[in-house]
């Protein structure tokens, strides 16, 4: 009875521990990256207790491990070499916690092959010649009802009623609505965060809020199920590079949710910000490039935390850093993602984000990263991205959300015309593109999940908006609509960001059709002109090499007319714009500068031809015009 006893405890002993596998990430990697270094973290309880060792595996090394603060993690170095084939490591792991238990055991991490399609079908890149479209994923579409809610999340909410929770928005959706994006001449999608945010609801503003935006990671390598999970995720990238279409990814490297696992286990005291709590930023980012800036603003800056449930991490800490780059590398060659739009640029490390950068560039060559930053000013601006500006730092980002040319076109629909008011503002921005390497790289638009819709900033005015899609369309850099400004969806922030970020309407099974604006039938006859007014310059501008590839010339705006070219040695494009209170009948030859040789303008949008030395343009009108020899 006695040894059947001791046999008993033995085998439950040999099983509970067996059941403890640990947790590994990255979750697995590739064979013939250029980067032959790799850290594992490896996460379980009281991992740092125990011994860990490498079965050899050709072409690979363990170089060293590293004991964290909090026994429960542990680091190990590998280093892969260009020999190294696909497979698995086997790792064993000695028992030295439980005597009575089996002495040690197995775990395998998987070795794969490298993706051929990169920087063809997949890591393409993201340029001047694309269109972006922006979405919140549980705002556009519902096309899975079946993973509105999951069980095992902390928040098991869906509520469309209630514009703080959940709405059931899935990639399913998205997929389901691809002849839209076609129709409408987007080549890219830009989805706000995927990446799990398994988060009870956190007070913003007075409001219990769910994290259906996706900013608040609690697994970076879990996309969340809601939207369709790792696997799901996987499929809509793939189906959307079958589509010919781009997919930019959201990345957070500033801060967390603090559900994430590694906050509710910290792997050491300083994976976090912690010298001020959990005291806010400044907002400042002039304390980066101003000469006179204290030290002390500058670490309000870098460490504090956005909000108090958003813990910052420490990129100065190499574990993090390595952490963080790795897992942007993995989603990239995992995922087959274009792009990176990258959210509170300004508050990350500045050496952190420069090598964040150049280990994307460095495996994916045609990557695009973009920066986001709410700055006030264009030398702000073009200090996060490569200038031409005289600096101790040099940031390394290709291009920046340009908040300034936002601003400016914003200036240009709503502002009387003055020396540095209305359209002047774009002319005067743009001056300063002389600060950019390339502001061609720039992402430029009218507005996103930040801010009021623009339809309802411009006091919904039809030509208003035209003016802004016409810049939009035409101006240098990459466009990005924010979804549903092409059907004039539109609101103001009160007290909370959800007023502008609701429902795409037909997105749900439940929608009636004559609300349903993905179709011609569901809008009324003014979202239908905005429609197919964009539908028809985007699809221009996909062909226009003097668009998306060309240089650009400006002529100082007088009386509220604002004239531009775009143009290259095959195609010429003039945009004009009255932004004054009388109709005018241009001199054109004031602008002969680049219409010398043209006689007739075609209006790209309705495909009018017109004698150019005639051209009549009514107050507050906006034209797009290809000059013709």
């Amino acid at each position: 009875m006695k040894r059947f006893v001791v046999l008993f405890l033995i085998f439950f002993s040999i099983r509970g521990w067996s059941i403890d596998s640990p947790q590994v990430y990255p979750t697995h990697w590739w064979v013939g990256m250029k980067n032959t270094n790799l850290q594992l973290m490896i996460h379980r309880e009281r991992v740092g207790n125990e011994k860990i060792s490498m079965i050899p595996y050709p072409g690979v090394k363990l170089v060293k491990q590293t004991k964290a603060e909090n026994p429960n993690y542990i680091f190990i170095d590998l280093s892969i070499g260009a020999t190294a084939k696909p497979g698995n490591i086997k790792f064993r792991i000695d028992n030295l916690q439980s005597p009575e238990a089996v002495s040690y055991k197995i775990f395998e991490y998987e070795l794969k092959p490298r993706n051929k399609g990169n920087g063809q079908t997949r890591a393409q890149g993201v340029t001047a010649k694309d269109f972006i479209y922006l979405l919140i994923p549980d705002r556009f579409s519902n096309g899975d009802p079946s993973n509105d809610v999951i069980t095992d999340y902390r928040d098991r909410t869906s509520d469309r009623k209630d514009k703080f929770s959940r709405h059931g928005g899935d990639f399913t959706g998205i997929v389901n609505h691809f002849n839209y994006f076609n129709q409408l001449g987007v080549t890219t999608l830009w989805l706000t965060p995927v990446i799990e945010n398994d988060m009870p609801l956190m007070n913003e503003w007075g409001n219990n809020v769910a994290g259906y935006h996706g900013y608040w990671f609690t697994d970076h390598y879990s996309i969340d199920k809601r939207f369709g999970g790792n696997e799901g995720y996987k499929d809509f990238c793939n189906k959307a590079h079958a589509q010919g279409m781009k997919v930019i990814q959201d990345a957070v490297y500033n801060h967390v949710g603090n559900h994430h696992w590694f906050v509710l286990d910290p792997p050491m005291k300083s994976w976090f910000n912690n010298s001020q709590g959990d005291m806010a930023p400044n907002h400042r980012e002039e304390v980066f490039y101003d000469p006179y800036a204290s030290q002390a603003d500058k670490t309000q800056m870098l460490d504090g935390w956005f909000v108090p449930h958003l813990p910052d991490l420490n990129q100065r800490n190499p574990f993090v850093a390595s952490f963080l780059i790795q897992h942007a590398v993995w989603t990239t060659e995992e995922y087959g993602i274009d792009g990176w739009r990258v959210d509170t640029y300004k508050y990350c490390d500045e050496q952190f984000m420069n090598n964040v950068n150049a280990a994307l560039e460095k495996e994916f060559p045609k990557v695009t990263v973009f920066g986001e930053s709410w700055v006030n000013s264009t030398i702000a601006n073009a200090y996060f991205t490569q200038n031409n500006i005289t600096t101790p730092f040099k940031h390394n980002a290709k291009g920046m959300l340009d908040f300034q040319v936002c601003f400016a076109m914003l200036a240009g629909m709503n502002e009387k015309f003055d020396w540095l008011t209305g359209v002047n503002k774009i002319y005067t921005t743009l001056s300063q593109d002389v600060l950019y390497k390339d502001p061609m790289n720039n992402c430029i638009f009218l507005d996103n999940h930040d801010m009021d819709r623009v339809f309802s900033v411009i006091d919904e005015d039809w030509k208003k908006m035209k003016m802004g899609f016409n810049w939009l369309l035409t101006l240098r850099g990459i466009p990005q609509l924010y979804y549903g400004t092409e059907v004039l969806m539109k609101n103001k922030k009160v007290n909370t960001d959800a007023t502008v970020r609701e429902d795409f309407p037909g997105g749900w099974a439940d929608d009636k059709a004559k609300e349903n604006r993905f179709t011609k039938e569901g809008r009324s006859d003014k979202q239908d002109e905005a429609f197919d007014y964009v539908s028809a310059l985007a699809n221009f501008r996909k062909n226009s090499s003097a668009i998306t590839a060309g240089k650009t010339m400006q002529f100082i705006p007088k009386n509220g007319l604002y004239v531009y070219f775009r143009y290259d040695a095959r195609q010429t494009v003039m945009v004009v714009t009255n932004t004054g209170d009388k109709d005018v009948k241009p001199d054109w030859t004031a602008f002969a500068e680049r219409t010398k040789g043209f006689t007739q303008a075609r209006n790209v949008v309705s495909g009018k031809i017109m004698p150019l030395n005639r051209l009549e343009i009514e107050s507050k009108d906006s034209y797009v015009f290809e000059l013709i020899r």
